[in-house]
Parts: structure tokens; C-alpha cells; sequence
């Protein structure tokens, strides 16, 4: 089978992926990949330099399918005019049935290192979420010193539920169960964003926010 260049480096990534769901994110080999499409292993070594580097550039390809996604599910949220909280919601929702939906990815997401002056990521997961939570002060469900720091509470907490059910220590009944258990969980860190006392907004950051500061 034949590839222009584009389309090698493609079909090289959409190997992989499927690899990794078949036996997580480090049971192959990069020659596994080429076998699999029928190259040769030099071919990909003309677009990855190394298996690590494969690995990725997929991730930064899945975190931004991610992003485009959960982008998605806040803009198909209604009635933010009487429920401000209600895109936020959409949002963490989308993120926790992916995360149970295809489990080996989402741990490919987060789990592998990938440079991203070299392999950007666009729209990057935090970023959208950042500007759901501007919104949400601009709709009044937030206050602008709460808003300080907000996504790294909100997010460690989605995470968190979000890997108990994809590992198995947590078990809810139905996707609907899930849904209303994120709600729960959303609205009561936004709520305790909204009440909290302490002045102190710990600097948290991630290589993702590095990245754009430098």
C-alpha cells in the first residue's frame, strides 16, 4: 500500500491508537505499528524518531480530540440563563464517558509526556475549561477571586471520579447514574469555590499552562 507523506504519518498514529487499546500504552513496539499498516519500520522513522515520540504525538492528538469535545458538549448545554453552572456540568460529563468509554486512551492522555513546541495542542482540554469558568463569572455563578486557580479544583476533583470509575474503585449502576453523580460533584466544588473564606490561591500549575507562560 502506497502513502504520501501526510497520510503515512496518519495512518502511523491511528495504529497506534489501536494498539493501545488492544494492550494499553506499552505493550508494542514501533515496528508492531508498521507491520500493521505494511511499511516498513524505516518508513516511520521518517515521522518518529523513536517509539516515544510516536507515543506523543498521539497523545497531543487525543487531548485535542478531547478538548474539541468537551468544547462541544458545553456549547450544546441549555439553559445557562437559568442554570450558569449548567456548561461547566456538560463539560465534566463529557470528560468522565470518555474516560469510561475508552479507558486505554484516556490513560494514553495524561500519561505520556509529549513536547508541545513541538506537537501543539490545540484546543487543549485546560484551555477550554478555563474559559468555561471565565463564563461562569460572567453569568454571576462565580466570583472573580474564586475564579483564581479554579480550574486545578475543579479539574483534580473530575479527574479523580473520572479514574475511580475508569480503574474500577468506584461502580455506579448507569451512565445516567454517572451523569448525576458528576453534577453532584460539580456543583458542590463550585459551591465551595463560591463560599470559600481563605484568601491564599495556591499557584498550581501544569506543563500545559509552562508552556504558554514561557
Amino acid at each position: 500500500m502506497g502513502y504520501h507523506h501526510g497520510d503515512l504519518r496518519a495512518a502511523l498514529l491511528d495504529a497506534a491508537e489501536s494498539l493501545v487499546r488492544e494492550r494499553g500504552i506499552d505493550g508494542w513496539s514501533l515496528r508492531e505499528v508498521s507491520a500493521r499498516i505494511g511499511v516498513s519500520p524505516s518508513a516511520a522513522y521518517h515521522h518518529f524518531k523513536s517509539r516515544d515520540a510516536l507515543v506523543g504525538a498521539l497523545s497531543a492528538q487525543v487531548l485535542a480530540r478531547l478538548g474539541e469535545r468537551v468544547r462541544k458538549a458545553a456549547g450544546r448545554a441549555r439553559g445557562q440563563r437559568e442554570d450558569p453552572q449548567s456548561r461547566v456540568i456538560a463539560l465534566c460529563r463529557s470528560y468522565v464517558r470518555w474516560t469510561v468509554e475508552d479507558p486505554s486512551v484516556a490513560g494514553l492522555a495524561f500519561g505520556a509526556h509529549h513536547d508541545e513546541a513541538e506537537t501543539p495542542v490545540s484546543p487543549h482540554p485546560h484551555d477550554v475549561l478555563a474559559a468555561e469558568l471565565d463564563k461562569l463569572v460572567e453569568a454571576g455563578g462565580l466570583t472573580a477571586s474564586a475564579r483564581i486557580g479554579a480550574e486545578f479544583v475543579l479539574w483534580p476533583a473530575v479527574h479523580g471520579l473520572a479514574t475511580l470509575l475508569r480503574d474500577g474503585l468506584m461502580r455506579l449502576d448507569s451512565a445516567r447514574e454517572v451523569d448525576a453523580q458528576v453534577e453532584r460533584l460539580i456543583r458542590a466544588v463550585l459551591t465551595g469555590l463560591r463560599e470559600e473564606t481563605s484568601q491564599h490561591r495556591p499557584q498550581a500549575r501544569s506543563a500545559h499552562t509552562e508552556h504558554l507562560g514561557s
